[in-house]
């Protein structure tokens, strides 16, 4: 199983530094794992955030592509629906080509109502609108409709579907699968035969949410605030525009502890050893071929950022290779 670190820009309000710096520092952090050995590095997106959380994957995909030589670039996930499929194809290719074939390009639907009201799309299509226009860039990319066309056929395509019907498009279109969740495989295996794929070709990926770290227990209290922060925001956006109740609050403590029946936490800050324990038990049996971890829980100290990289591409990656 690779290893991988995922990045989604944040710079929160109480914890920020000058736009310039934050991302000079997140490409030497880029640099520096891709020098300690990880697998990969994975792109979120999200629009109209207070912290700025990154609305351009591909952007800065391309950036990330000039800067390395061997780490794949993933978006995990990219909102395709917000874009028309000619510019998504171009888009992609081009990054494909500045990184000489290391795109991942991973697509979901999103969940967030203003961002599909900012862009014109409806939401409650957002799934079909998702569907169709990946469909479209996989033909153009077959067809050469658009160009020029990218470096990797077929290109490397994942879904980050978290229910049934995502899971089994994803193996129709013969794609990876980012998700670590039982109950999708069914359904993804389903697809990939209907799409006469070889069931053999199952692949998964997905975050793990924790954080590697010499002294987990005073590592700890550092990270509450910006975890507390992370999902809380996460957790009010989610309701923004459905005329929903803001949830309250998550208690962080209750995140790191084991759940019901010994049921591994929603978050944990690990040795080495215990993290790699951590996603074994959450990967048994899965056709999981990679994770990634937060490279910073939102706004995270620079030391505990730091070192939790360099653990996790390279005490933790050896543990599961």
């Amino acid at each position: 199983m690779d290893v991988g670190i995922y990045l989604d820009g944040r710079n929160p309000p109480q914890w920020a530094r000058p736009w310039p710096e934050h991302y000079a520092r997140t490409l030497e952090l880029v640099e520096e794992a891709e020098r300690l050995g990880a697998a990969s590095v994975w792109l979120s997106e999200h629009h109209f955030f207070e912290d700025g959380y990154l609305p351009q994957p591909l952007t800065f995909a391309a950036a990330i592509a000039a800067r390395t030589r061997s780490i794949r670039i993933g978006t995990a996930v990219l909102l395709a629906a917000l874009r028309s499929p000619a510019q998504l194809a171009e888009e992609a290719a081009m990054v494909d080509i500045l990184s000489n074939g290391r795109l991942d390009l991973g697509v979901g639907s999103g969940y967030r109502v203003p961002e599909y009201e900012g862009f014109d799309r409806s939401f409650d299509r957002r799934f079909s609108q998702t569907a169709a226009v990946l469909r479209e860039v996989l033909r153009l990319w077959d067809e050469g409709g658009v160009t020029p066309l990218p470096v990797q056929r077929p290109m490397s395509v994942w879904g980050g579907f978290f229910g049934p019907r995502g899971a089994r498009f994803a193996g129709e279109i013969g794609a990876g699968l980012l998700a670590i969740d039982p109950a999708l495989m069914d359904p993804y295996r389903e697809g990939l035969a209907a799409g006469g794929h070889d069931s053999g070709s199952a692949r998964c990926a997905a975050v793990v949410n924790l954080v590697v770290a010499d002294d987990p227990a005073s590592a700890w209290p550092r990270i509450r605030p910006h975890l507390e922060y992370q999902w809380d925001s996460y957790n009010r956006y989610s309701v923004e525009g459905t005329g929903a109740p803001e949830p309250r609050p998550i208690d962080a403590d209750r995140w790191i502890a084991p759940g019901r029946a010994g049921a591994p936490p929603r978050f944990g800050v690990f040795t080495p050893e215990g993290a790699a324990a951590h996603i074994r038990a959450l990967t048994d049996g899965l056709p999981v071929v990679q994770t990634y971890l937060w490279a910073s829980i939102a706004g995270m100290p620079d030391d505990l950022v730091e070192r939790h990289v360099t653990l996790a591409c390279t005490e933790l990656r050896a543990l599961l290779a």
